[in-house]
């Protein structure tokens, strides 16, 4: 099983659609005006999403009410701000991707909840960024009508045990899209438990399907604000939706590799 797990993950990592799933490199970057003192690294929007909001007493997992929000996790654009990342691969237009989404792209928005009775009461509190796509880094296609850091609210596990809580066990895929047909008038009324339920193992994010804007393929993402903004949104990350034959193959890969684990004595104490 060993051997088959590491032919499976070499087969994987062998296929240009196993480049890193997330933006790895920032290529430029331009707090707006009214960006928060420290949240100006935009490092920080590399990388995956995060799972948990901290490690301190008040902390918890992410869920669509306990958003990620220190420094180290999200970077703020501002009031004539923007930010411009850049994929290590072409992240490619591909009906055959769950909602035919390609792109997703996680900020800090969160849903309002009730705390007489601990269900989301069928608001959210966002702060809308524009998005555009690239090509080549210069020409730009405006994904228009969509905003980052709105909806859908991040959620880390599909089984919260609440809204601020740590303790879920099962994680949600950055890569799997939320149906984009939802709006936050679906989730009134829901616990954190159902609203997981409705996000079908997916994380959340805003959704862009790339053939829609026309475009095959892009390697670069533009995120901004215009100058007369009165709020600073927040990014965490930037994520391409795989292939499904990566996506399968990788969860083979994974499978394979956890099973040789299981299988692998350990030394008494």
């Amino acid at each position: 099983m060993r051997v088959l797990g590491l032919l499976v993950l070499s087969c994987a990592l062998a296929q240009p659609a196993f480049a890193l799933p997330f933006a790895t490199q920032v290529v430029s970057y331009t707090p707006g005006t009214n960006v928060p003192a420290g949240y100006d690294d935009p490092l920080s929007s590399l990388g995956l999403p995060a799972r948990s909001t901290g490690s301190g007493p008040f902390d918890g997992d992410v869920t669509p009410f306990n958003a990620p929000y220190t420094s180290d996790q999200v970077v703020s654009i501002g009031a004539g701000g923007e930010l411009i990342v850049r994929f290590d691969h072409q992240v490619a237009d591909d009906p055959a991707n769950l909602y035919g989404i390609d792109l997703l792209i996680y900020g800090n928005a969160f849903l309002g909840l009730s705390f007489e009775t601990f269900l989301a009461d069928g608001t959210v509190f966002g702060e809308p960024a524009r998005v555009a796509v690239s090509q080549d880094g210069s020409t730009w296609i405006e994904a228009s009508g969509l905003f980052a850091d709105v909806m859908f609210p991040t959620l880390a596990y599909q089984d919260p045990p609440g809204p601020f809580s740590f303790g879920g066990t099962i994680p949600t895929s950055f890569t799997r899209p939320v149906d984009p047909s939802l709006d936050v008038s679906d989730f009134a009324g829901l616990d954190t438990a159902q609203i997981a339920a409705l996000y079908g193992g997916g994380a959340g994010g805003l959704g862009i399907d790339l053939g829609a804007l026309g475009v095959p393929w892009i390697e670069y993402v533009r995120i901004w604000q215009p100058s007369g903004d009165l709020y600073a949104a927040e990014i965490d990350a930037i994520v391409a939706v795989p292939e499904p034959f990566a996506a399968t193959l990788l969860g083979v890969a994974a499978l394979a590799l956890t099973s040789a684990r299981a299988r692998t004595p350990r030394p008494s104490r």
